[in-house]
């Protein structure tokens, strides 16, 4: 399928006219498109400007509100638990990381439970906040049932990502952001709109067996990453996420992919002040010294290693420079959606 290149500030502009048309606050609107926009810099167009269409139809439907009044319901200091209000959910996990942040700027750390939320995109766009003032953010969250129970069937057990930053000196960050399947269920949807096939070891199709067919695999269940561990992982996610927070768990979580059922998706932000541990300047040190050690296991004659979250800043660069290159359909997708809600966005090219 053939691809069009786009500017990342074109696709900005778009993908807030587009939430404001439908509702959304015009600063809350900004938030959401940056942050799917940001995604499709870092190379993860399954968590991109894809995934438009899919929250417009959920604020549409009023299962999704496009106005979020997100309410602080418990507060302990250093802790607080904050009730989405089914309402958007980057700028839900944005207020999760800004109340996280500054308790641990009081009290050396803060952690902010999460109930009542929706998808909130990648889960890097709210740890990277941290770095710049100072923390380590930490940050998990629950999913729609996408996998089964490790030797069981059926779908019952979220992709429940999770990440982590942590700051490097000039501005840089070390960032892990995964999820604990193979793959994150929307790459299945972005092959799809490339019309390609699936590696092997992504998913099994509705009947249980193996499937490159991307359209296949989306009836069907996506596979754990590592096996038993994977799985694992992804259930204690959700007891960090869902039980302790009081939001849905299990097959009570509801993805953005329908628009039919409240996501009662649950999140834990923490954030650690670096200061409380170490000085800030012997912690940068140590972090330079563990990414060069990395990077001293490079291969001659093969690529220089990277450490976590280095080819996203990479991929950032040269996409900012060049512009993103995105599947005709995406991009038909979202003149659809512009024009359902009579909003005039990316015109021919």
């Amino acid at each position: 399928m053939s691809s069009v290149r786009i500017s990342a500030d074109e696709l900005r502009d778009a993908a807030t006219r587009i939430f404001v048309a439908c509702g959304v606050p015009l600063d809350d609107a900004r938030l959401v498109g940056d942050s799917l926009v940001q995604a499709d810099l870092w190379g993860h167009q399954s968590h991109g400007v894809l995934r438009v269409g899919w929250y417009v139809d959920r604020i549409r439907s009023g299962v999704m509100a496009g106005e979020t009044k997100a309410e602080i319901v418990s507060d302990g200091g250093a802790v607080a638990t904050l009730d989405g209000r089914d309402g958007v959910g980057q700028v839900i996990a944005a207020r999760a990381a800004e109340e996280a942040i500054d308790r641990a700027g009081r009290h050396g750390i803060g952690v902010v439970a999460v109930r009542n939320s929706n998808h909130f995109g990648t889960a890097a766009y709210f740890t990277r906040m941290a770095p710049p003032r100072g923390c380590i953010g930490i940050l998990t969250t629950n999913s729609s049932p996408a996998m089964a129970p490790w030797d069981g069937r059926g779908k019952l057990v979220g992709s429940n990502p999770w990440s982590i930053a942590a700051p490097l000196a000039g501005d840089r960050q070390m960032v892990l952001d995964i999820a604990n399947t193979a793959v994150a269920r929307g790459k299945i949807y972005l092959a799809r709109n490339q019309n390609s096939k699936i590696p092997d070891g992504w998913a099994v199709g509705a009947d249980g067996s193996p499937t490159r067919d991307p359209a296949e695999a989306l009836l069907g269940a996506v596979l754990p990453m590592a096996a038993h561990k994977g799985y694992g992982i992804s259930v204690m996610m959700d007891v960090l996420s869902g039980v302790l927070t009081g939001s849905g768990f299990g097959s009570a979580v509801n993805g953005p992919y329908q628009s039919v059922h409240p996501g009662r998706s649950g999140h834990l932000y923490m954030a650690l002040n670096i200061a409380s541990f170490s000085p800030m300047q012997e912690f940068e040190q140590r972090m330079a010294d563990l990414v060069a050690e990395l990077k001293s296991g490079s291969r001659e004659g093969a690529e220089e290693v990277r450490y976590p979250g280095e080819l996203e800043s990479l991929a950032e660069s040269r996409n900012s420079r060049e512009g993103l290159l995105l599947p005709e359909r995406t991009i038909a997708d979202l003149r659809r959606v512009g024009d359902d809600l009579g909003v005039d966005v990316l015109g021919e090219r």
